[in-house]
C-alpha cells in the first residue's frame, strides 16, 4: 500500500497538476507580481458601513468613476464570468472604488444584479476624486484613469496586497505583459482573467497544504 501511495505522489499527482494548468490560456505556474506593497483601503465609507480591507483577501479591484450607470453591463460581465465562478472561496472578494455621490446609482445596480446572484462578496467604498486618483497612482500601471476617475479594467490583488498579472515568459516561452482585465470584453474575462484567477487560487491552495496556515 505504501509503495502505491508513493507512486501516486510521484507520477499521478504531477500529471493532474499539469493537466490543470494546461487547460488555461495563461500557463504561468505562478501569477507574476506587477507591483508590490500596495497600500490597503483607507478608512473610506463603504456602502454597508463595514470596514473593507485587501489584506488576507484575494481581491478583484475596480474603479467605477462618476458614470456608474454606464458600467452596469461591465459589472454584469464581471459577475457572470468571474465572481459566480469563485464566490465559494472564503477569502475571494470584489472591491469597487467609486466617488462620493454615486451611492444611489450603485444601489440600483446592486438591486438588479441581486435578483440573479448572491452579491455578498461585492464591496463598494466611496471617497473623493483626489483620493481615488492618489490610490490608483500607487498601482504603478501604464493605463490612466479616464476623466470620470474610472476605468473599465479591473485588477487582481493578492493576500499580501500585491498587484498580480502577466509578466515575462509563460510556460510556452511566450513573453506576456498584462496589468488589468477589460470588463467590457467578456472574452478577456472568460479567456484571460478566469484563467489567471484560477492560477492564483491554485497558488494559495498549494501554500495551504504546505503550511496549513492560510485558509481559502
Amino acid at each position: 500500500m505504501g509503495k502505491k501511495i508513493v507512486l501516486i505522489i510521484l507520477f499521478i499527482l504531477p500529471l493532474v497538476v499539469y493537466m490543470f494548468f494546461a487547460t488555461g490560456v495563461n500557463k504561468f505556474v505562478n501569477l507574476p507580481t506587477i507591483t508590490r506593497n500596495i497600500s490597503d483601503i483607507p478608512d473610506w465609507k463603504s456602502l454597508n458601513n463595514e470596514k473593507v480591507t485587501l489584506k488576507e483577501k484575494i481581491t478583484i479591484l475596480g474603479f467605477l468613476g462618476d458614470d456608474v450607470l454606464t458600467e452596469k453591463g461591465n459589472l454584469f460581465n464581471l459577475n457572470q464570468k468571474i465572481y459566480n465562478k469563485n464566490k465559494e472561496f472564503t477569502d475571494f472578494q470584489i472591491v469597487m472604488i467609486a466617488p462620493h455621490g454615486t451611492q444611489n446609482n450603485i444601489k440600483s445596480i446592486i438591486f438588479e444584479l441581486g435578483t440573479i446572484s448572491d452579491l455578498s462578496g461585492w464591496k463598494f467604498v466611496f471617497t473623493t476624486h483626489d483620493s481615488i486618483a492618489s490610490f490608483y497612482k500607487q498601482l504603478k500601471i501604464q493605463e490612466r484613469l479616464n476623466p470620470a476617475i474610472g476605468t473599465p479594467n479591473v485588477y487582481i490583488i493578492d493576500k499580501d496586497i500585491n498587484l498580480r498579472g502577466r509578466k515575462g515568459k509563460n510556460l510556452k516561452g511566450i513573453n506576456e505583459y498584462k496589468e488589468g482585465y477589460n470588463t467590457i470584453s467578456a472574452a478577456d474575462l472568460h479567456n484571460n482573467m478566469s484563467d489567471d484567477v484560477k492560477v492564483i487560487l491554485a497558488e494559495y491552495r498549494l501554500a495551504l497544504k504546505r503550511n496549513n496556515k492560510r485558509k481559502i
